[in-house]
Formats: C-alpha cells, sequence, structure tokens
C-alpha cells in the first residue's frame, strides 16, 4: 500500500477492461485519479473509486482529439493540483479485415486513437509537467501485436509497433528532464476490446483454449496488466526509461509450436 501515495495519475480508457482496473490499482495505493474515456461509463469507474474511500474523479473525453487530451491535462492539474503519472491506455482493435479489403478510412480512424493519442499525452503531460519540474512517469499501451504478425489486423499492429517506437523517441527527445517514458505491450487479456472473442469461446464451451499457445495456457486478467503499470509508475521505476515490457505469458518468447505436453 502507498506506492502512489501523493502522486496524481491520469489514466484513458478507465471505463473497462485494464484502465478501470488501473485506475481503482492506484487509487488503493494513494494516488488522486483523474479516469478518462469517451464512454460514460467512466464516471462509474470514478464512483466506485470514491465509494471505497479513496480520491477521483471521471472525464469523459476523446484520447485521439488535440482539443480534449489538452482539456484532460489541465483538468488533472486544475483539480488536483498537479500531475505525476499518466497512462495513454485508450485503444480499439479495428477489426480483422485482410490486407485488401482496408481503406484509408479504415486506418486513419485507428491511428487516431491508438498512435496519436498516445503522441498528444506524452506531448501535453510533459510539457506541464517539465514546467511543475515534476520527474513524471509517462505509460503507454502497446501490444504484443506490435512485436510481430499474428496478434491483430494490420492497422492495429502497426499502431502498436509505433507506438513501442514513439516511447522510445520521446524518451531521448525528453532527456535531462526526469521524465521517463514506457509502454507495456499486453497479450491476449479479456477487456472490452477483446470481449466478443471471450463471449463466442464461453458459447462454444472452448473458454479454456483462448491463451493455449503461451507457457501459462491462460489468458491474461486487466490487474495483471495494471500491476505492470504501477510499477512504472512508481518511484521503484526510477531507472527504468525508453522501454516496452511483454506481459503475456510467455507467447512471444518462442515462435508458435505444436505442444505434446510437458517435457519430461
Amino acid at each position: 500500500m502507498g506506492r502512489l501515495t501523493g502522486k496524481t495519475a491520469l489514466i484513458t480508457g478507465a471505463g473497462s477492461g485494464i484502465g478501470r482496473a488501473a485506475a481503482g490499482l492506484f487509487a488503493s495505493e494513494g494516488a488522486t485519479v483523474l479516469a478518462v474515456d469517451r464512454v460514460d461509463a467512466v464516471m462509474d469507474t470514478a464512483k466506485d473509486i470514491e465509494a471505497r474511500g479513496f480520491k477521483a474523479k471521471g472525464l469523459i473525453a476523446d484520447a485521439g482529439s488535440d482539443a480534449d487530451v489538452q482539456t484532460a491535462v489541465q483538468t488533472a492539474i486544475s483539480t488536483f493540483g498537479g500531475l505525476d503519472v499518466v497512462w495513454a491506455n485508450a485503444g480499439v482493435s479495428g477489426g480483422l479485415k485482410g490486407l485488401f479489403d482496408l481503406t484509408p478510412e479504415d486506418w486513419e480512424g485507428l491511428l487516431r486513437i491508438n498512435l496519436i493519442g498516445p503522441f498528444l499525452l506524452i506531448k501535453h503531460a510533459a510539457r506541464a509537467m517539465m514546467e511543475a519540474k515534476t520527474a513524471g512517469s509517462i505509460i503507454c499501451t502497446a501490444s504484443v501485436a506490435g512485436l510481430r504478425s499474428g496478434a491483430g489486423g494490420s492497422p492495429y499492429s502497426a499502431s502498436k509497433a509505433g507506438v513501442i517506437n514513439l516511447v522510445q523517441t520521446s524518451a531521448q527527445q525528453l532527456s535531462g528532464t526526469g521524465i521517463r517514458v514506457n509502454a507495456i505491450c499486453p497479450g491476449l487479456i479479456e477487456t472490452g476490446m477483446t470481449m466478443p472473442m471471450f463471449e463466442r469461446a464461453r458459447e462454444k464451451g472452448t473458454e479454456n483454449k483462448l491463451g493455449q499457445l503461451n507457457p501459462l495456457r491462460r489468458a491474461g486478467e486487466p490487474i495483471e496488466i495494471a500491476n505492470m503499470a504501477l510499477f512504472l509508475a512508481s518511484d521503484e521505476a526510477s531507472y527504468v526509461n525508453g522501454q516496452a515490457f511483454v506481459v503475456d505469458g510467455g507467447l512471444s518468447s518462442s515462435h508458435p509450436i505444436a505442444r505434446q505436453g510437458a517435457m519430461s
């Protein structure tokens, strides 16, 4: 308890899934949380946190809008007096259209949220942190899909690869400020974005097969990604910068193979 005591955290995509789990976790560790999402459910996230005796505020905003991101950053500062941690977590999947079925509009809509959104939050949050001389932590949600093919459609995978590089280049451009920028690359996690996949599996009775390609042979939980973010947000990660951390049950540690069971 208390790993984020005295810190203010802004989390996008906090209406459900990973963002909601993180908002609750960060608050329980002492942070004052601004939960941001474009859906009304983000207000419930804030209410649930407050009902547990912690400090939070909900804000409905579009993570891919320059004006909305600026408003979110300023809201955190004006409401809570500062900004120490931001997590650009909002994202959309874009579906699984094939290469020849995709349109420029498909790419533009997805990149606006998944890649331009993190850029905007890094830009505006870092500027605010620099003005306040805050050695803050900025976290972005990437994906194992950004590491290699096989975990998402082309636009989604490309956007997440872009997030990984954005984190690296941003960390370098913020050299000397004390601001750290890192990414998390989740594997298969049950969130609002992946819910249809999980629901179909439950209907078919094949839920136990979800995540079977990784060595842990299961899908992950939102809190397991939130726990990694908690480390990166805390002072325990004071020397961690410009990195992309994979949290996928070991999926990306190997090329996919057909396993015969435990090796003797």
